[in-house]
């Protein structure tokens, strides 16, 4: 399996055709069928299987290790690894390795089971000789998440949303008409608004004298994805926010406009300037781990240097769980990279997951600064939805 430029090539192995997965096929080739047509169960499993531990954030497949693991502290383990994870790696359900890992007959099949699958993984070149994941497995692992998240759109109807005739709430100003309910009071033209009211011979400025701004897109919208690979991120989070990034590019490359990505946790991990390159998107959030803390000033100066400066419409969808802790005062620097992001024609919006009360109050403000929008996600599977709707609100 390899990337290749724009597109994603796959051989199964037991096949001798390559299929490229590009932006531009549709569901109906890429839906359902995908995973039994295409990719055999086995390489299915073993695809999930790495997903898993990219999600969770763990150093490697040692087997002596994970097994010691599961059978010193089976609770510990649990949290270490995920249950899916678990799963995979024993071929019995994780409840039940629980329930029977200190039984001796059933600790000597685990560690069989183990063994069985990591060496799988070394044969396929999915794991080197000490036992990392290699650039083949992450392949694996995104063409996995690629499916998963295409059969997911597709269950929610969320592909095909045309932002139809309506103004874009980010776009540059244009012409005004009678401010209405709905209409943002930053978007009031205010010296159209004092002259229709002295041309009306009032001596105050009324409600009714009042002209508001339409906002009108410009003709390529340029994104960056934001995804918060802190700690807190690790397991489910994070396969949703990777999930959601695949959703987003697979959108607006479709409709021709360009994505880049930042990953960031105590600094920036990755970084892709917009671009229409889905298979470099694809294996680049796929291939992201959680851990450190969150610096949400270092991914909106990195936005500002990775947009381009030509006048296209410019947006940054920032995903977090958490309040910014990098730094000497990580919320005040924060509002200050967002305004100076602003000045530099990015809008910016924030979802947050499951977000308490200060940071509800924390990212509304960065939103209002950022002149974007505030998502509060109280259920990950909603993420990728919220995403795709900011979106579409820009374009």
């Amino acid at each position: 399996m390899k990337v290749v430029k724009g597109a994603m090539a796959f051989s199964s192995g037991a096949k001798d055709e390559i299929i490229e997965l590009t932006g531009k096929l549709g569901l109906t080739e890429l839906g359902r069928g995908l995973m039994h047509s295409v990719v055999e169960e086995k390489q299915a499993d073993e695809g999930k299987l790495i997903k898993e531990s990219i999600n969770q954030g763990f150093g490697g497949f040692v087997p002596d290790a994970i097994y010691e693991q599961f059978v010193q502290n089976y609770s510990h383990a649990e949290r270490l690894y995920g249950k899916t994870f678990i799963n995979l790696i024993s071929g019995y359900d994780a409840d039940y390795v629980g329930r029977n890992v200190k039984i001796p007959e059933f600790q000597r099949e685990l560690k069989k089971k183990i063994l069985e699958h990591v060496e799988a993984l070394k044969e396929k070149g999915l794991i080197d000789d000490r036992y990392k994941v290699t650039e083949k497995g992450v392949q694996l692992a995104a063409l996995v998440l690629y499916v998963e998240e295409l059969d997911e759109i597709a269950s929610k109807n969320l592909m095909g949303k045309k932002p139809g005739t309506k103004k874009d709430a980010y776009g540059s100003k244009g012409d005004t008409h009678t401010f209405r309910k709905g209409d943002r009071y930053r978007d009031i033209a205010l010296k159209r608004s004092v002259k229709r009211a002295l041309r009306r011979g009032h001596s105050a400025l009324h409600v009714r004298d009042l002209e508001a701004h339409e906002r009108r897109k410009h003709g390529a919208v340029y994104l960056i994805y934001g995804i918060d690979a802190s700690g807190s991120m690790k397991g489910r989070k994070i396969d949703v926010a990777k999930k959601a990034g695949i959703a987003l590019a697979f959108a607006a490359l479709e409709r021709k406009d360009k994505v880049g990505v930042v990953v960031f946790s105590k600094d920036v991990k990755e970084e892709i300037a917009p671009t229409s390159d889905f298979g470099l998107l694809l294996r680049t959030i796929a291939a992201v781990e959680a851990a450190y803390e969150t610096d949400i000033v270092s991914v909106v100066r990195k936005s500002i240097e990775l947009f381009p400066s030509e006048d296209v419409t410019k947006h940054l969808i920032l995903l977090s769980d958490a309040l910014p802790t990098a730094g000497k005062k990580p919320e005040e620097e924060t509002l200050e990279a967002v305004s100076a992001a602003r000045a530099h024609g990015i809008t910016v919006s924030l979802v947050g997951i499951n977000l308490d009360e200060k940071g509800r109050t924390f990212a509304a403000k960065l939103a209002e600064i950022g002149e974007g929008k505030f998502y509060l996600v109280k259920d990950v599977d909603d993420v990728d939805t919220v995403v795709l709707e900011d979106y579409y609100g820009v374009g």
